[in-house]
């Protein structure tokens, strides 16, 4: 052996005695600092091995971070890895730890919204989809595992709606940042389009130049009867500067939508259509930026939300501008804690539109509909409770088969401006009517309208006459009707009885005139 190889020999011995020394330290070093972690979260009041005064949780991410760093500095996300170079420069072992956060920054995302970000944003997400299996969700679904999309908390240009790469994935979250429509993105398009795409139909070499990816097998075509189930999509700003949509959502199951401010929309903030368990919260959306009092209010147009699907839910979400603020055309909807104030009703707007005649299924409650009402078509099982209507807002329902079924309007309130505008009102004749309650509800400067009815009169008289027409909510239908009769003349018993119920007045006849107070209780249920 010659002498040169004996040094080389020894410089390899030499580098692994350090690589093994670095490696012993940093364990080290993570197992110290774990210890006084420990101590600390252990302990009472025990400042020990504090990082800082940041809560609980703000430790616990501090510590994974610096573990991270100990164990791997290479990750997705320092910088885009093609499949390729992935596979030559990094071992199992740190494709297994490799952190599933992907930067869009790293792929060429301009954060400063001055150039289009388009191509670089589909980038990030083609990438998310480049990792194994981590096994099924719904049968066909691959559960990617958890990727991340993060924005950064940038504002991006973008040209093209953007779109997952293939249909039958799932768990993946995008957030934390802006995106805003180019002047020249297409105006029926969505600004986060979760359909089947046009990568479906691009031809191989376009998806590898376009994204450099290589499509598990699993992802091109889907089993499943849902395209994505579990997309999160959360702390996002949506401009879509009066070209199209904000959010798209096709077929897809347990999708969320959170913390989302969606504005400048021409045709819908978000569209749910098919699927099921779309959940909308703690969101705002408006087709012009306004608190109220705009001058061009008259003028609003789209949908903030559509919903084509069934079960899905829309929670403690404020709607500030627009023609309809929810259009409902699916079963088993739930809303709760909804702001609407988008467009007067007195200017033509719905704040609530239930558009699925006789099979309505829905729940509206806690919410607060501000000069706009809710329109009902053949409601059948509604229920609307513990909201508020403001400024001559009204429920109407809408007689299309002239079906209302199942129907609880209770414990609301109403205030108007003393214009007599009735709190629930009827369009078209109603003729199946069953199981519909209207009761309980207040109302300052309007006129209760209800289903429940109680009324009395005073006479010296053989026939009293109580009139419900101003309460009655349904027109010439009284179903039950009770009364009694209170005679204070002396020895008299007069024999009495109930003679006539038509056009929503009771009459109560008596063998011989006397004087009395009638109590009549109606119900139209």
């Amino acid at each position: 052996m010659s002498l040169s190889q004996n040094g080389e020999k020894t410089d390899r011995k030499m580098m692994e005695r350090r690589n093994m020394g670095g490696r012993n330290i940093a364990v080290a070093t993570l197992s110290m600092i774990l210890g006084l972690f420990l101590i600390h979260v252990s302990g009472d009041n025990s400042r020990v091995g504090k990082f800082s005064a940041a809560p609980y949780h703000d430790q616990m991410r501090q510590l994974q971070a610096f573990k991270a760093s100990l164990i791997g500095r290479q990750s997705v996300s320092g910088s885009p890895i093609s499949p390729s170079s992935s596979s030559s420069s990094s071992s199992p072992l740190q494709e297994a730890i490799r952190p599933r956060v992907y930067h869009v920054t790293n792929y060429g995302a301009d954060p400063t919204g001055k150039s289009d970000s388009t191509e670089a944003l589909n980038k990030a997400i083609a990438d998310a989809f480049q990792v194994p299996s981590e096994g099924f969700l719904m049968e066909g679904i691959t559960n990617l595992g958890g990727p991340q999309i993060n924005l950064e908390g940038g504002n991006y240009l973008i040209s093209k709606p953007l779109q997952l790469v293939a249909a039958g994935a799932g768990n993946l979250m995008i957030h934390g940042g802006t995106l805003r429509a180019s002047d020249d993105f297409p105006v029926d398009g969505y600004l986060i389009d979760l359909s089947p795409n046009s990568w479906a139909s691009s031809t191989e070499e376009e998806i590898r130049k376009g994204s450099s990816l290589k499509l598990n097998s699993q992802l091109t075509s889907s089993s499943s009867s849902y395209n994505y189930e579990y997309i999160t999509l959360r702390d996002l700003m949506l401009d879509s500067n009066y070209r199209g949509g904000g959010i798209s959502v096709i077929n897809s199951l347990r999708t969320s939508i959170d913390n989302c401010y969606i504005a400048h929309f021409s045709t819908n903030g978000i569209l749910v259509q098919g699927g099921h368990e779309t959940y909308i919260r703690n969101s705002f959306l408006g087709q012009h930026i306004t608190a109220g009092g705009d001058a061009g209010e008259r003028n609003y147009t789209g949908t903030a939300i559509n919903l084509m699907g069934n079960d899905n839910a829309v929670t403690d979400v404020v709607i500030f501008s627009a023609a309809t603020g929810i259009m409902a055309s699916g079963q088993a909807n739930t809303f709760s804690g909804v702001h609407c104030y988008n467009k007067a009703t007195g200017f033509g707007g719905t704040g609530i539109y239930l558009k699925l005649p006789g099979l309505t299924q829905t729940r509206i409650v806690n919410s607060y509909l501000d000069y706009t009402g809710i329109v009902a078509e053949d409601p059948v099982q509604l229920h609307i409770s513990s909201s508020f209507f403001l400024g001559d807002a009204f429920i109407l329902l809408r007689s299309i088969n002239g079906v209302a079924n199942g129907v609880t309007i209770v414990d609301n309130m109403f205030s108007g401006s003393n214009k007599g505008v009735d709190i629930v009102q009827l369009e078209g004749p109603f003729t199946q009517i069953d199981q519909v309650v209207v009761d309980r509800n207040s109302a300052k400067g309007m006129n209760i309208k209800a289903t429940v009815a109680r009324g009395s009169v005073e006479g010296n008289s053989s026939s009293w006459t109580v009139d419900f027409n101003p309460v009655l909510l349904f027109p010439n239908l009284i179903k039950h009707v009770q009364y009694s009769l209170s005679s204070s003349k002396g020895n008299s018993f007069p024999s009495h009885a109930l003679r006539n119920v038509s056009e929503n007045q009771v009459v109560i006849e008596s063998d011989l005139a006397v004087p009395a107070n009638v109590f009549v209780t109606v119900d139209q249920a």
